[in-house]
């Protein structure tokens, strides 16, 4: 039986993870976690949640972790609050590319993204290809988030962080001298040895910072496999979110012309792309484990019959494997 096979109609999904939800107290993200870990049986999930409460697992208590999150630009790291102690507090990080570039219902597919991110509730999103007016309606309706705009041109990426959850301590731009597309870090695919470049100037950042501290990087990289081969592969202790979360098939097409037809090539071939990556460097010792990657903005808006983007988002739940100190 193939994947698509053992998963059950959406709205029996749905069903499932509110009555996992209910019965542990905890939230639909966690459930879908368990459930999907386990062909959607809600008995086998339900089990193995508590299996894991009564050994600890599911009762950490974390401090606050320092992570960097950079996209283009470099913020601090969430002040976590600890939720409960029969509930494994996690950390969202959300990145996507919303397309401000295509201006056909531009509003409504901006305030879809807002509808979204208050929906999963993550405490740092990156955004890219964000324009003026996005902007300005995402500071409206998320005011739960502080935007750190990553630059001033046509379109620039972004950093949204959760006001009373995440402490910025110090934010800048890291400039790419070798773009000719006004991107921090984004080029297609003529530009590939200038991507490649930019992608390695990513690692060794991410490489030369502090040990103590978790660095989190990503986009729309526009990558192709091939490119991470001829760059030497990832450079150690650096890793692939959607890899050491198992490599779920169905999250890994970010940019998938098949699934979103917001833009449509011309001929019958719709290619699908892993253009948009997340990536960790954990620090010494590590506090944070990557546990679940998945992709959002994958429902048509009924305001407008399009998805909000071209590219779906891509949110990581990170565990928090740190205690609070007594």
């Amino acid at each position: 039986m193939s994947e698509a096979e053992k998963v059950p109609p959406a709205e029996e999904c749905e069903k499932r993870c509110q009555e996992f939800a209910a019965i542990t107290s905890t939230d639909s993200a966690l459930a879908m976690f368990y459930l999907q870990d386990r062909d959607w049986c809600l008995d086998r999930a339900l089990n193995s949640y508590f299996e894991e409460s009564a050994s600890g697992l599911s009762g950490v208590e974390a401090t606050t972790g320092e992570t960097e999150a950079s996209s283009s630009t470099e913020a601090a790291a969430p002040s976590v609050k600890q939720l409960g102690s029969t509930q494994p507090y996690r950390i969202r990080v959300l990145s996507w590319n919303i397309d401000g570039l295509d201006k056909q219902n531009l509003k409504s597919r901006t305030i879809g993204v807002c509808n979204v991110i208050k929906h999963e509730d993550p405490h740092v999103v990156f955004l890219q290809e964000v324009v003026e007016e996005t902007e300005e309606i995402i500071q409206e309706l998320c005011p739960l988030y502080h935007m750190i705009p990553g630059n001033t041109e046509e379109y620039y990426t972004a950093i949204l962080v959760k006001i009373g959850e995440v402490q910025v301590e110090d934010t800048k731009v890291l400039p790419f001298k070798n773009s000719v597309m006004m991107r921090n870090l984004l080029s297609l695919k003529d530009y590939s040895s200038a991507r490649k470049t930019q992608l390695q100037q990513c690692f060794k950042y991410a490489l030369n910072r502090e040990p103590d501290r978790t660095v989190v990087f990503g986009g729309d990289l526009n990558l192709r496999d091939k490119e991470i081969t001829e760059i030497g592969g990832l450079p150690e202790g650096i890793l692939d979110m959607w890899e050491v979360t198992g490599k779920r098939p169905e999250a890994k097409n970010t940019w998938d012309l098949l699934r979103n037809d917001n833009l449509q090539m011309p001929g019958k071939f719709q290619p699908r792309c892993r253009f948009d990556r997340k990536y960790v460097r954990h620090s010494t010792p590590a506090v944070v484990k990557p546990e679940y990657f998945e992709l959002c903005g994958i429902e048509r808006l009924k305001t407008c019959q399009r998805f909000c983007s071209d590219h779906w988002g891509l949110l990581t739940h990170f565990n928090i494997l740190s205690k609070v100190p007594k």
